[in-house]
């Protein structure tokens, strides 16, 4: 029964693209498959939460450079047995980003990837089914960079393209530039009126 919350929301997700419908598909099974797909213990893969996490203004995304993968990514990480994965997103971009008032701009999924992670010490090659949801700082706090990371900084996302990055990273962005020219009508998001832009 604890993975009916998360497949509700993926068979009500629709992906973008033709890359993220097949990992769409792959994850639906693997959930379905897997009564301990929220588990690390899983060899084969496991359900990651991850972050598309805006600032207070929704100008900038936070993204790191990922310490073990070597490339900027969002921040995000395992589940650890939490079939709440909208939370573990808050939490994990909590921990990576120490900030403290972050919340969701919506309980609905952002977008959806399945990535191979390369064999590490014991831990041998798997895959990570990773869910990601749009959040947001609601204060300007200042960031602090987790050891998980060799750096974090704040991105618009017309630097993003820029950075040593995947795919999918690259589509959540184009995804976020999309909503704020359909939310704004310009380059930019209010950060007068950041409800004016939440996703519905």
């Amino acid at each position: 029964m604890h993975r009916q919350n998360l497949l509700a929301k993926l068979n009500a997700y629709t992906p973008t693209t033709e890359g993220e419908s097949r990992a769409h598909g792959r994850m639906v099974e693997f959930v379905a498959a897997h009564p301990n797909c929220f588990e690390r213990r899983l060899a084969v893969g496991h359900i990651t939460g991850s972050a598309w996490l805006l600032d207070a203004t929704g100008t900038k995304a936070l993204l790191t450079h990922h310490r073990k993968l070597g490339k900027w990514l969002q921040l995000g990480g395992h589940a650890d047995g939490d079939p709440d994965v909208l939370a573990v997103a808050v939490r994990e971009a909590t921990e990576e980003s120490g900030l403290t008032d972050i919340r969701p701009l919506s309980g609905d999924i952002f977008d959806v990837d399945v990535h191979r992670i390369p064999a590490h010490g014991d831990t041998p090659a798997h895959d990570h089914y990773d869910i990601r949801f749009l959040l947001q700082a609601t204060s300007d706090d200042p960031i602090r960079i987790s050891d998980e990371s060799i750096d974090l900084r704040w991105f618009t996302h017309a630097e993003v393209p820029l950075l040593d990055t995947d795919d999918s990273v690259l589509r959540m962005n184009r995804k976020w530039a999309a909503r704020m020219a359909h939310s704004s009508g310009s380059e930019g998001l209010s950060a007068s009126s950041p409800q004016d832009w939440q996703i519905p």
